[in-house]
């Protein structure tokens, strides 16, 4: 497994090769016998760092360099340019999350990321085979997932090394580690909303929210609030070209990012917004989604910067945030079915509706009176639908608008949609009690985390006695739950079916059509029975015989494990025994071309023995005979 990952062949005594050339106890050049080059020793030691972190040397090359000399120890010492180099070499999208000027201890830092990466293998080799070999879903119950105190962005590196190798030998790999990311990225946004809304309210930015929204809804994206920033930015910088052709000394011009300063006279905080419109949606044709109102992408910022389309509060976060830069103050409006902004017409502030003037954003930046915000949307409005909202209130409202979708999306079999905004309202309302029984209602269809289900029940039965009756009926339901799926984990006894012929059996050896790659069967399921999105994932619908056909579970000769469809496989033309340190876990013996199974395997597969057996005669016959 290690091979086929991101250890890239190398063993892991090279680790501890590098902790013992670092070590003052070394031997002195005299013992060992070493005699340096003196010419090459007689280098400055910048001159010797520049020539060790040129060519293609690697870890156990710099090794060796440093057990050469003193003078060549020194120079690659641990704090230094050389390991530093090293660190990059090898796993080089690590250089985001350091300095220029960080002084660190490198070799550690290289041991800790070598290390990091066999830890996060080991986790993803025991994640895809309870997923393959044994059916369970342990991708639903990442909240126990052990980093053993490793960095989470070197653990994170090492599973975007996996998801990013092009073996096909490895998709379980890659889906265990595709679900592990998703799962640490989730926790870890999870984590910054909750400090997020502990901020005072002033401190609340609506973008930040937004982007963390965005985050935690798209985990497996590069969303990073930076990006969205300096995308703003750009967009700034243009209004302002745009705006010193028309007004070369406006005081927008001379406004840094960062630095709140709003604009005081009216006339000048219009000519702004002017510029604002022209560039946002003149030039850069941004708009309303009428054409694709209900598409998730509307409510992601770092979408709708891309697609240059979202929806109403979509917009009006984005148009906010600029209008702030360009020194206009606006404040968001929880209008009904239409989200707003609101800008003061009156220098010492406004307390009547009649006193603002209302920002639509999906409507090109057209301003509205009150009367003509009500006609737009067909109904009258009561004064309080007017007021300023605080960002909890916005961020509210772009959740609420991802849990409606997450209602009507009736394709998706995960209902991953639903679950994240319902993850993400309850940490802004953690005492929600319908929200709480919707996520309940919610695990228990799935069938997924009845542990936790029995959790969020006990807190709702806490909240509200008067829920009792759903509550109990769904305890009920759950324990039930746990008792089957305690039995389901026992001894499963698969017949072979008589209508639709599985080809294979378990213990042949097979080989993988069109990658060559060869296996022993340790399972066989007449259908598909991965997780909806392994389908997804994996384009099944997309074989020729497309399913339901039968799935192989297979230890793989380099060590992983794999389940595959019938189409794909086909008999080894040269069985012989397979290097997998599972073997001994299902057969007991290789005999000849095939493997023998165990009692508990026979047990489960009690008709395969014999198929197993009268296959490899079959083989025997119909190979080429000698002549003498």
């Amino acid at each position: 497994m290690a091979a086929s990952l991101s250890s890239r062949g190398k063993s892991s005594s090279e680790v501890d090769g590098a902790c013992s050339a670092d070590s003052s106890d070394s031997p002195s050049d005299e013992h060992r016998g070493v005699r340096p080059c003196p010419g090459l020793l007689s280098l400055p030691e910048e001159v010797l760092e520049f020539i060790l972190c040129s060519g293609d040397l690697d870890c156990k090359d710099i090794v060796s360099v440093t057990c050469a000399c003193r003078r060549l120890r020194d120079v690659c010492t641990a704090r230094g340019t050389v390991w530093r180099r090293q660190l990059f070499a090898r796993w080089p999208s690590l250089m985001k999350y350091y300095n220029h000027w960080d002084l660190l201890d490198w070799l550690e830092e290289y041991k800790t990321r070598y290390k990091a990466g066999l830890e996060a293998q080991k986790i993803v080799v025991t994640f895809s085979k309870a997923l393959i070999i044994e059916h369970r879903t342990p991708c639903e119950a990442f909240s126990d997932l052990d980093t053993s105190g490793y960095p989470v962005h070197f653990i994170e590196d090492e599973l975007l090394s996996i998801l990013k190798t092009e073996n096909r030998k490895c998709l379980a790999q890659k889906y265990c580690a595709n679900k592990i990311l998703y799962f640490m990225r989730q926790e870890a946004t999870l984590c910054k909303l909750k400090s997020f809304l502990q901020r005072p309210v002033d401190r609340q930015d609506i973008l930040e929210g937004a982007v963390l929204i965005d985050q935690y809804c798209n985990p497996l994206e590069d969303v990073s609030l930076a990006n969205i920033q300096a995308e703003i930015d750009d967009i700034t910088r243009r209004v302002k070209v745009y705006l010193s052709a028309k007004n070369s000394r406006h005081p927008s011009l001379s406004l840094r990012a960062g630095n709140v300063s709003y604009i005081e006279d009216l006339d000048l905080q219009g000519q702004a917004l002017d510029a604002l419109n022209h560039v946002l949606f003149t030039e850069m044709k941004f708009k309303g989604n009428v054409s694709d109102f209900y598409n998730p992408l509307n409510s992601y910022i770092h979408q709708v910067l891309i697609n240059k389309t979202g929806i109403p509060i979509s917009l009006s976060a984005l148009y906010l945030t600029l209008a702030e830069r360009l020194g206009v103050r606006l404040e968001p409006v929880n209008f009904p079915h239409h989200f707003m902004l609101r800008w003061c017409q009156c220098a010492q502030g406004g307390s009547s509706i009649t006193d603002f003037v209302y920002v639509d954003a999906f409507g090109y930046g057209k301003c509205l009176t009150a009367k003509e915000c009500e006609y737009m949307i067909g109904q009258h409005v009561t004064e309080e639908f007017y007021a300023a909202v605080s960002t909890k209130e916005v961020l509210q409202r772009m959740v609420g608008n991802l849990l409606n979708l997450g209602k009507r999306e009736s394709k998706d079999r995960t209902f991953m949609l639903l679950r994240v905004s319902l993850d993400l309202y309850l940490a802004m309302y953690p005492d929600s009690v319908q929200h709480l029984l919707l996520q309940a209602r919610l695990y228990f269809h799935l069938g997924i985390w009845p542990e936790k289900v029995l959790d969020i029940l006990q807190k709702i039965q806490a909240l509200d006695p008067s829920q009792h009756g759903a509550v109990a009926y769904l305890v009920q339901h759950t324990l039930e739950h746990i008792e089957k799926r305690k039995g389901d984990r026992g001894l499963t006894v698969k017949h072979r079916p008589s209508e639709k012929e599985v080809l294979y059996s378990v213990g042949l050896i097979v080989r993988h059509k069109r990658y060559g790659y060869c296996g022993v069967i340790v399972g066989w399921d007449p259908m598909c029975m991965m997780p909806p999105d392994w389908d997804e994932d994996f384009r099944l619908p997309q074989l020729p015989e497309e399913a339901p056909q039968p799935f192989y579970s297979i230890l793989f000769e380099d060590g992983s494990c794999n389940y595959v469809a019938q189409e794909n496989l086909e008999p080894h033309p040269e069985p012989g025994p397979i290097q997998h340190p599972d073997i001994d876990q299902y057969f007991s013996e290789f005999v000849g071309d095939h493997y023998i199974a165990n009692t508990k395997l026979q047990l489960q597969y009690p008709e395969d023995t014999a198929f197993t057996i009268q296959q490899s005669l079959l083989g025997q016959s119909e190979a080429p005979q000698l002549e003498p």
